[in-house]
């Protein structure tokens, strides 16, 4: 019989629980969004996160273990993310893990998140994918990693400001077209002009594998109301001009993570390039990384939709770690912040 693992995922606004077994098969990935909670405030709020998750925890995992049609009796190990994330949320997965770990008597694996989004791609192809370069690219996290094995993570290089999802979900907030920011601008997009408005690429022909993209926010707000910015309504924005303005800002970040990935394939020389994140959904990105990864010579593994956004499947990373004890004691802890090497 294959062995089983509870895997629990809290480090944001996703309460999420999978079964997944040994050889790589996921039984079940249940994923309770907190989208309308949020979508008020216009980005995620960690006090309303963390109560969400106290609520939604339990039931998640109850429907996982069914989904998958298994009792807590046939689990073999429990994994948790414990780090990066919001504190309040990712406290919440990792105290139902160790209790359970606990009870049951089951090895305890704590999880990078990072590290999950990138082990997607390996889930989703089946086979193994490494060495490759690693771009982890969502609301909090704009991330180039080489990663020489399926454990071997050295953070290139990441955002000194906004991550990515955050510039579009800001954007999005200056149009008018709601929340999440990534899918209503891909969609305005859709119908503008990528070239009406010359937004600035920052770092673009620069060799440092980092990546800015406040001044861009910055940029299409003086576009739209004037520099020093003056009160406007977004509904007074005539149409045409916000689907040019949101074309024009996500052709802008499509360029420059395209440019950084081939620039780091390069720096490294490495010939497998895979692509995790929320933002990863985005068609035009997807398509741009396609086009350079086919002049490059390039294996292009992106994660595919249902396991872009957060969710506890690609904490089948887990095994991995299992197979080389890195079990966690119950008095491992949460960290906010990135871990830089490992």
């Amino acid at each position: 019989m294959k062995r089983l693992l509870l895997a629990i995922e809290t480090s944001c606004d996703e309460t999420s629980a999978a079964v997944i077994a040994e050889d790589l098969t996921v039984l079940s990935n249940v994923v309770s969004s907190q989208i309308d909670l949020h979508e008020r405030f216009g980005g995620v709020v960690p006090e309303v996160a963390s109560r969400a998750h106290l609520t939604q925890l339990l039931p998640v995992v109850d429907v996982a273990l069914r989904d998958a049609g298994v009792t807590l009796s046939q689990l073999a190990a429990v994994a948790v993310v414990t780090h990066p994330g919001l504190v309040g949320s990712l406290l919440v997965g990792l105290t139902a893990a160790k209790t359970l770990a606990l009870t049951l008597g089951l090895p305890l694996v704590a999880v990078n998140h990072i590290e999950g989004h990138i082990y997607a791609c390996r889930l989703h192809a089946g086979r193994d994918v490494f060495p490759a370069i690693g771009l982890v690219v969502s609301g909090g996290h704009t991330n180039l990693y080489d990663c020489p094995s399926a454990l071997g993570f050295e953070l290139l290089g990441s955002t000194i400001d906004d991550a990515a999802g955050e510039a579009f979900d800001k954007v999005a907030a200056m149009l008018g077209l709601g929340y999440p920011g990534g899918p209503v601008v891909q969609k305005a997009a859709e119908y503008g002009n990528p070239q009406a408005y010359k937004f600035p690429r920052s770092f673009l022909k620069e060799e440092r594998l980092e990546f800015s993209f406040s001044g861009l926010k910055t940029s299409v707000l003086y576009e739209i109301a004037g520099k020093p910015p003056r009160d406007y309504d977004p509904k007074e924005i005539p149409r045409q001009r916000v689907s040019d303005l949101a074309a024009s800002f996500q052709a802008a970040v499509v360029d420059v993570l395209v440019a950084k990935c081939r620039q780091a394939l390069r720096a490294k020389g490495r010939r497998t390039l895979c692509v995790g994140g929320g933002v990863a959904a985005n068609a035009v990105l997807r398509t741009a990384l396609g086009a350079m990864a086919e002049r490059e010579q390039i294996d292009l593994v992106i994660a595919p939709l249902a396991l872009c956004t957060d969710n506890a499947a690609m904490s089948a990373v887990a095994w991995e770690m299992l197979a080389t004890g890195q079990t966690a004691a119950l008095d491992v802890d949460v960290t906010a912040g990135l871990v830089r090497k490992r």
